[in-house]
C-alpha cells in the first residue's frame, strides 16, 4: 500500500516536529526500504497497490518487475478492499502491509502467509490501536467498511467485521508504525544498531540525526 511520496500527502502526522521537504526525503527512504524487504521474500509476488493518479510515480520509482496497479475508490479502506478484489481473484493468497515498515523482520511477513494456509484472515497490531498487516485467501467487500482507519480503535472495528463475517483470524506479533515523533525515535534507536536493516532510512536518519536529537528531548520535556 503506497502513495507518490508529495508534500501534505504522507505521514503528515510528522509535519508537527520537521519541514516538509525532509518529510518527503524520509518517506521515499521509508518506501524505497520497505519496498526493498518485500521483494526479499522468496516465492512472492510484489506488486503496490496506490491511489490512480500516483500510479505512473510509483511505476518508475518500483522499477521492473513490481506490478503497480490504481485502486478503485478513495481512501484506505477502498485500497484494501481492491488489493484482495484484484489479488485473491486466482486464488492466491494476499497480504497487504504499510509503505513505512523498513523494520519488519522478514519472518513476519513469512509467517503472516503461513497463519493464512489455516485462518481466513492474519492481522498484524501496531501498539496504537491500528495494524501495520491485514491478509486474506478471498475477498470479502465489507470488511473494511467503517473500520476507523487512522484511529486508535482501527484494529477493534476490523476483528468486529471478521466475526460479523464469520472469519477465523490468525495474528502476527505486535509492531510500532511510523506515524508520529515518537515512532520516529524507535526507527532511529532500531536502526542505529542494525543499519543494514534499512540502509536508505538510516542513511537518512544519520543524515537529520541532530534535529532527530532534538526530537527525542522535546519528547522528555513532554
Amino acid at each position: 500500500m503506497a502513495k507518490a511520496p508529495r508534500p501534505g500527502r504522507v505521514k503528515t502526522r510528522l509535519l508537527e516536529n520537521l519541514p516538509s521537504a525532509v518529510v518527503i526525503a524520509l518517506y521515499r527512504c521509508l518506501l524505497e526500504d520497505t519496498l526493498a524487504l518485500a521483494k526479499s521474500l522468496r516465492h512472492v509476488e510484489v506488486a503496490m497497490m496506490c491511489p490512480e493518479p500516483d500510479r505512473d510515480e510509483l511505476a518508475q520509482l518500483a522499477g521492473d518487475g513490481v506490478e503497480v496497479v490504481a485502486q478503485k475508490g478513495e481512501g484506505l479502506a477502498a485500497g484494501l478492499t481492491s488489493v484482495f478484489r484484484h489479488f485473491t481473484a486466482g486464488g492466491q493468497h494476499a497480504i497487504a502491509f504499510n509503505s513505512d515498515s523498513p523494520h519488519l523482520p522478514p519472518s513476519v511477513l513469512e509467517g503472516a502467509f503461513d497463519i493464512l494456509a489455516t485462518h481466513d484472515v492474519v492481522l498484524g497490531p501496531t501498539n496504537d490501536g491500528g495494524y501495520y498487516l491485514v491478509g486474506a485467501k478471498a475477498a470479502h467487500l465489507s470488511l473494511f467498511e467503517n473500520d476507523g482507519m487512522g484511529t486508535g480503535s482501527a484494529l477493534d472495528r476490523l476483528l468486529a467485521r471478521t466475526k460479523t463475517l464469520e472469519l477465523s483470524t490468525g495474528f502476527t506479533d505486535s509492531f510500532y508504525d511510523i506515524d508520529v515523533a515518537k515512532d520516529l525515535l524507535l526507527l532511529a534507536q532500531e536502526l542505529r544498531l542494525a543499519p543494514a536493516k534499512a540502509p536508505k532510512t538510516a542513511g537518512w536518519l544519520a543524515e537529520w540525526q541532530q534535529t532527530i536529537a532534538e526530537l527525542g528531548r522535546g519528547a522528555e520535556g513532554l
